[in-house]
């Protein structure tokens, strides 16, 4: 018998990026314990009712056998993409579900190495590939497929930039940074510059918040700047709400303008930012309900300020204490505990395919799978939508 499809899945996810280094779709694991029966055309229903136009396109990449073969089975055309790896089509029968999916309409991707790519008759069964290289291959490039697990910047950009890449799944964060580690500690300029006009503009104190924790380098210098000696605030300001009331808009445009001659725009950064991004976007809703928002941005924060140490280049100890944060949040990040380390840890085991970290994490801390992929499912959605990444 069929189970419930949220709380027989087990989901996670990974951002596709594309040319101009913005969200381009994401790639959705689905996996399940292996003694369980998930209904999947329910699920399917549900990415339905939960999906607009402005939500990021989805990969569904299925982890079993099991899974690939009932989404072949079940998924009505005009579902989303649905990944096929190559050597599972050496299974006779997912083979000829592949088939008879892709003539009734589905739109199938082909996974696998370069160096496997499957007969012209197979080949055209897909709608796209995406393939695993290594440096070696860069001048076997075929233009306009998906690329995963790049190695280098180098070739990130002969993917993205030389041969029209669809999209790229993951992104080359560490030799990015190791290039570009000066640039990576500076506040990105496009955020920089959408906060000024927001300020021209007399927008809310919520949009003002919201531009500044876009950019993690922002948030943080921001909030170094309103507890400096220079500024003699009596109380230690300890969130981004917090400061932009205590601070006041001409202070605050000055100080914007003091960033400006300095600001990041380099592109290839603007994947890692955004990722980080989404990672605090998933902390904050995978807290319980009903908390308030002052906790809500304070767990924000936690999940935004955890990586910290890849864009700053220094130990996260360090960077963390210069603040006055709540220790919750020292708590979960350094110590991985506290009542926000459930969350954070959750939201990092979220961002790979191993479905079975993320069943004993829910399992260790109480937290119940359905509402776990269900918080995970809005935040992709409204990543799309502009209020998570790629703004």
């Amino acid at each position: 018998m069929a189970l419930p499809a949220l709380s027989s899945l087990t989901l996670g996810y990974r951002p596709l990026w594309n040319k101009d280094r913005a969200l381009a779709g994401v790639q959705l694991y689905l996996d399940c314990d292996p003694a369980l029966d998930p209904d999947v055309p329910h699920f399917l229903r549900i990415l339905q009712e939960m999906w607009s136009q402005a939500a990021p396109p989805l990969l569904l990449s299925p982890q079993t056998h099991q899974l690939l073969g009932a989404l072949l089975e079940h998924a009505p055309a005009g579902s989303p993409w649905i990944e096929v790896r190559g050597d599972w089509l050496e299974n006779s029968t997912l083979y000829e579900q592949a088939r008879a999916a892709q003539a009734r309409g589905l739109k199938l991707v082909w996974r696998g190495a370069l160096a496997d790519l499957p007969d012209a008759g197979t080949a055209q069964w897909f709608a796209n590939s995406l393939l695993q290289l290594d440096s070696a291959q860069s001048g076997a490039l075929l233009d306009g497929q998906m690329y995963e697990s790049l190695p280098s910047r180098t070739l990130l950009e002969q993917c993205l930039d030389g041969h029209r890449a669809a999209a790229v799944a993951g992104w080359p964060t560490e030799d990015v940074l190791q290039q570009l580690r000066g640039r990576a500690a500076q506040p990105c300029r496009k955020q920089v510059l959408a906060l000024m006009q927001a300020i021209d503009a007399e927008q809310s104190l919520e949009t003002f918040e919201d531009i500044l924790g876009r950019d993690p380098v922002l948030a943080y210098r921001f909030m170094l700047y309103t507890n400096s000696a220079a500024l003699g605030l009596r109380t230690g300001v300890d969130s981004l709400r917090r400061g932009l009331v205590m601070l006041g808009y001409g202070t605050l445009q000055r100080w914007l303008s003091d960033q400006l001659p300095h600001a990041d725009t380099e592109p290839d950064l603007q994947p890692v930012r955004a990722a980080m991004v989404m990672r605090g976007h998933l902390t904050e809703q995978l807290v319980e309900a009903g908390m308030g928002h002052e906790l809500q941005r304070e767990v924000y924060l936690c999940g935004l300020f955890s990586q910290l140490e890849l864009l700053l280049g220094e130990p996260l100890a360090n960077s963390l204490r210069r603040l006055p944060l709540s220790e919750r949040i020292y708590q979960a990040i350094i110590g991985k505990t506290g009542p926000y380390a459930p969350s954070l840890a959750l939201a990092e085991a979220l961002e790979s395919p191993d479905g079975a970290t993320v069943r004993a994490l829910c399992r260790t801390h109480g937290m119940e799978l359905e509402g776990v992929n269900r918080n995970l499912l809005k935040m992709l959605r409204d990543a799309g939508a502009g209020k998570v990444a790629g703004r």
